[in-house]
């Protein structure tokens, strides 16, 4: 594949150029993946109005006959950033803010491949803006609060979206609230005060901090980026099913992804699925979801078992209500995959795995996908011809203090040449 090209199109928080227009008059409807009723775009911001609470998320729905008469006869041969597909996201004629989000490599990985046993390619996110995978969807949330004249961001999250929200708010000038649990790693809370948003702590887990987001955000008419609460957050992940296609092309069997609030699986495979209906995808690969043995309930759900409540060092999805569960088991039925879980331990020797093999950095979180093939080949999921991705979704620098747990020390030795150990 030859390498990224310049985009044709302008970047970074200024109009677009070039003619390609925008999908705004694609969005034909926001439909509730609880009753199926359909919503004009215009008329709802959050969550079916049928329903209290976020139990009626809301699925943006496209007409993708008109998608595909507005895209370019040949899609590039490589990606500059995600918003080479501004045909496909839902955003209005304005500005967009970008940081050059997306575009990020599939990687070969011989010796990450040796040492699992299966052909294995690393799509590497974790050299994203603000290091993870969701600067895709917070590009696009930021750019629509923009459009839409909000002066106030702000989501719960357990780390990584809100340093990606964050950043993205200073980028595009709108200030930023952010909620986090009290037990958010260090590296998490500091990056979005670097960026100059106000980060509450909120005494309690995850699902308080969402809880009194989504509250304060209502009260105080702040525009919410938290998961499953805003239909446009998971249309900008999209566009990693939509690079995965491009790179991996019907070479692929597995695509594999650590799942958490199960937005990034559910719009990854979103992504692929347009591909295949778009005609630019013959065969979608299936779906690995990976989740860590302590917070498991998404594939609880999935394989119709009762929750297990724990705990997990993977913060990132350490989610114990995960609010798109439902999109994420149906994109696992409709790919035909499947879930696994993993201990901490083996999510902390995969990361020092796929760091060691392939000299990549990653969250345990991210790194949950590398055990997460181990412990599907070893229960006969994967085959040890298939040709499988896994996704690092976040970097290893978020997280400093949970990859100390499987390092040695820092030796210390007297600046003399005969004090160096034979190694």
């Amino acid at each position: 594949m030859k390498g990224p090209k310049p985009s044709a199109l302008q970047k970074t928080f200024v109009p677009r150029q070039g003619g390609v227009g925008y999908s705004m008059d694609s969005v034909v409807a926001l439909a509730c993946t609880r009753c199926g009723r359909r919503h004009d775009p215009d008329s709802v911001t959050y969550t079916c109005p049928e329903h209290d609470g976020v139990t009626g998320i809301l699925d943006v729905v496209y007409d993708y006959e008109g998608l595909a008469d507005r895209l370019p006869d040949s899609l590039p041969d490589g990606v500059a950033d995600m918003w080479d597909f501004a045909p496909l996201l839902p955003v209005g004629d304005g500005p967009v803010v970008s940081m050059g989000e997306g575009g990020t490599p599939l990687l070969d990985a011989p010796t990450l491949s040796e040492a699992l046993g299966v052909a294995t390619l690393v799509k590497d996110e974790t050299g994203n803006p603000t290091g993870s995978t969701k600067d895709r969807g917070s590009s696009v949330v930021v750019t629509r609060a923009r459009q839409e004249g909000r002066d106030v961001v702000t989501c719960a999250s357990t780390g990584n979206a809100a340093a990606s929200l964050a950043g993205y708010a200073a980028r595009g000038d709108l200030d930023c609230r952010i909620f986090v649990p009290a037990n958010v790693p260090e590296g998490k809370a500091v990056q979005p005060l670097v960026y100059g948003a106000d980060v509450l702590a909120v005494d309690g887990d995850y699902d308080d901090a969402y809880d009194l987001c989504r509250t304060v955000a209502r009260r105080r008419d702040w525009y919410n980026r938290s998961a499953a609460m805003n239909p446009y957050a998971m249309e900008g992940k999209r566009t990693l099913g939509h690079e995965l296609a491009l790179q991996g092309g019907d070479d692929l069997d597995w695509v594999v992804l650590p799942v958490g609030n199960g937005c990034t699986l559910a719009g990854t495979w979103k992504g692929l699925r347009e591909f295949e209906r778009l005609g630019l995808l013959d065969d979608a690969p299936a779906m690995l979801g990976v989740q860590a043995a302590g917070s498991s309930a998404v594939h609880d759900r999935f394989h119709d078992r009762e929750p297990s409540p724990g705990e997990t060092t993977a913060d990132s999805i350490d989610v114990g209500t995960p609010h798109n569960a439902g999109k994420a088991c149906d994109a696992l039925v409709e790919s035909e995959g499947t879930s696994v879980t993993v201990t901490d331990d083996a999510i902390l020797d995969a990361a020092k795995t796929l760091g060691g093999t392939e000299g990549i950095y990653a969250e345990p979180a991210s790194a949950a996908t590398v055990a997460g093939v181990r412990e599907a080949l070893e229960r006969g999921i994967v085959d040890p011809s298939d040709a499988v991705a896994v996704v690092a979704t976040g970097t290893g620098f978020k997280d400093v203090a949970s990859a100390r747990r499987r390092i040695d020390d820092v030796e210390s030795v007297p600046a003399d040449p005969a004090s160096v150990p034979e190694f």
